[in-house]
Order: C-alpha cells, then sequence, then structure tokens
C-alpha cells in the first residue's frame, strides 16, 4: 500500500496522542488514500492465557484501522459507528498488522473492511476480518 507522507505524519500524531494506543505499544505504518496500516508487537501484556494475542488487542487493532481508514475517506474526524469482527485462527508471532481500506464514503459515513495478520519469521498468516461503519463527527 502506498500511503500519502503528509497524512501518514498527521494521522501518526493522532495515534500517538491516543494514551491507550501508546499503552499497547500501537504504531501507524501508513494512511492515505482511504487506506491504513497499524502494527502492534505481539509483547506479553497483550497475550491471553494460551499465549495467543488476545481477541481485545486484535479487536482494538482492527477499530483503530477502520477509523483511519474511514475518517482519510471521509475527510475528517470520524468516530466508529458498528464494528463486527471474525477471529480466524490465534495471533501468534512477533507482530499484528492491520490493513484497513474504505469500500465506500458517502458524505457521513464510510463503510471499511479490516484484515489482521499475525508475522512471524517473515511470514503472514490472517487471523482476523473485520467489517465497520465510521462516521464523520463536527
Amino acid at each position: 500500500m502506498t500511503g500519502n507522507g503528509d497524512q501518514t505524519d498527521r494521522v501518526a500524531k493522532v495515534v500517538a496522542s491516543q494514551p491507550f494506543s501508546r499503552h499497547l505499544g500501537a504504531e501507524l505504518l501508513l494512511a492515505g488514500d482511504g487506506r491504513a496500516e497499524l502494527a502492534l508487537p505481539i509483547a506479553d501484556h497483550i497475550k491471553q492465557q494460551h499465549g495467543f494475542a488476545h481477541g481485545g488487542a486484535i479487536s482494538y487493532l482492527a477499530d483503530n484501522a477502520i477509523t483511519i481508514a474511514g475518517a482519510l475517506a471521509l475527510g475528517g474526524d470520524a468516530l466508529t459507528g458498528e464494528f463486527k469482527i471474525n477471529y480466524l485462527r490465534p495471533g501468534l508471532g512477533e507482530m499484528l498488522i492491520a490493513r484497513a481500506e474504505a469500500k465506500h464514503a458517502g458524505s457521513r459515513q464510510a463503510t471499511c473492511v479490516c484484515d489482521v495478520y499475525a508475522q512471524s519469521g517473515g511470514e503472514e498468516k490472517l487471523v482476523a476480518t473485520a467489517l465497520g461503519t465510521v462516521v464523520k463527527i463536527g
């Protein structure tokens, strides 16, 4: 995915200003053209009792990526209006990567999709897919 450098820098500052994103260790990789890519290390503090990335951490990553993609497509600040996620396999590895895209944007809302991958040893496996509606605010 190609990102707009100015948009990526601006959105990276937004992500860095979110206390929860900082707490988890999330990092914006790319943003632009109704797309966003976020990364989250699979560290001990985001794992559940079996050693997998917790579903809440995977869900956070998908939700935040969807909201960023939707906000970019809508051209302003936005919030998640609704969100659905399907977990496909355990999140194992070193890193989670969420790739979101606005599939449709009107004047006030956007419908977005996101796939979340677990990276391990340079390979990626799809662990979850999500669908959400993002609503423009302000």
